[in-house]
């Protein structure tokens, strides 16, 4: 099974740069896409329907322009998830998720922090209602794997200049923490089961004369820690600020 995660900043214009025709040669099983900032309703055309998969998302239901997540999967799930029932955060569109017989599949948006310091904590409320949830969760009969844009960095290897970025949201003491408290306690950051490489970044939030970040990942129950075929960051297209994340399973759907 082939997943692909992608933060788009954007869908509409993400598919000017010519996103969904590398989504086709890709021809992966389930892609998820964050920050859509559009309504489902405002994308005009068919390609943003492709054929070949059935298309869910979740918007913003104040401001579609802000946030939104979407989920293509070429197998029709056996259910749809919206949100993750946090009062204060489902209507934001940072969490959509597609069920199968033994598996789940998430995209997430992590709320950046990255405005003010109340933006900063409003992602700490999230990061720990998030936390509670993955725990309560983990010991469900089923594998999760959460493609997403999680806005945070785990370890200094994962940040280019690792000593000048210790200032950007995500990459804080306690942001490294909860990402590290995750991994030690159920789950597991897939593309570092096989690849433990530096110099492998999913973002590039300056632009190309800025460091990078590999804050884009898919995180997953340790029990597919083992069941990791292939890894790929395709930092040679680009459709946002964000490098496509490329996962390949020892899974069927």
């Amino acid at each position: 099974m082939k997943v692909v995660s992608l933060v788009v900043e954007g869908l509409e214009r993400a598919q000017e740069s010519g996103l969904f025709e590398w989504l086709q040669e890709e021809d992966a099983d389930i892609v998820c896409l964050q920050d859509t900032r559009c309504s489902e309703y405002s994308l005009k055309g068919d390609v943003f329907f492709p054929a070949n998969y059935n298309a869910y998302f979740l918007d913003n239901f104040e401001n579609p322009k802000q946030n939104g997540v979407a989920i293509y999967c070429k197998k029709l799930p056996k259910a749809i998830m919206t949100g993750l029932g946090f009062t204060d955060f489902d209507s934001l569109g940072l969490y959509l998720q597609a069920d199968y017989g033994n598996v789940s599949i998430g995209s997430l948006l992590m709320p950046s922090g990255r405005d003010s310091d109340s933006a900063l904590n409003t992602k700490f409320k999230f990061m720990e209602l998030l936390d509670q949830h993955l725990q309560k969760v983990r010991n469900k009969r089923r594998d999760f794997i959460i493609c997403g844009g999680w806005e945070l960095v785990g370890h200094p290897i994962d940040a280019e200049e690792a000593g000048n970025r210790v200032a950007l949201p995500g990459f804080s003491d306690l942001e490294q923490a909860w990402l590290q408290s995750l991994y030690a306690n159920g789950y597991c950051d897939a593309f570092r089961t096989i690849n433990p490489d530096a110099d492998e970044f999913t973002w590039w939030p300056e632009g190309d004369d800025g460091g990078g970040l590999r804050t884009d990942t898919q995180i997953v129950s340790m029990s597919l820690d083992g069941r990791v075929d292939s890894v790929e960051i395709n930092s040679a297209d680009a459709f946002s600020k964000h490098a496509p994340v490329i996962i390949e399973y020892d899974l069927d759907l």
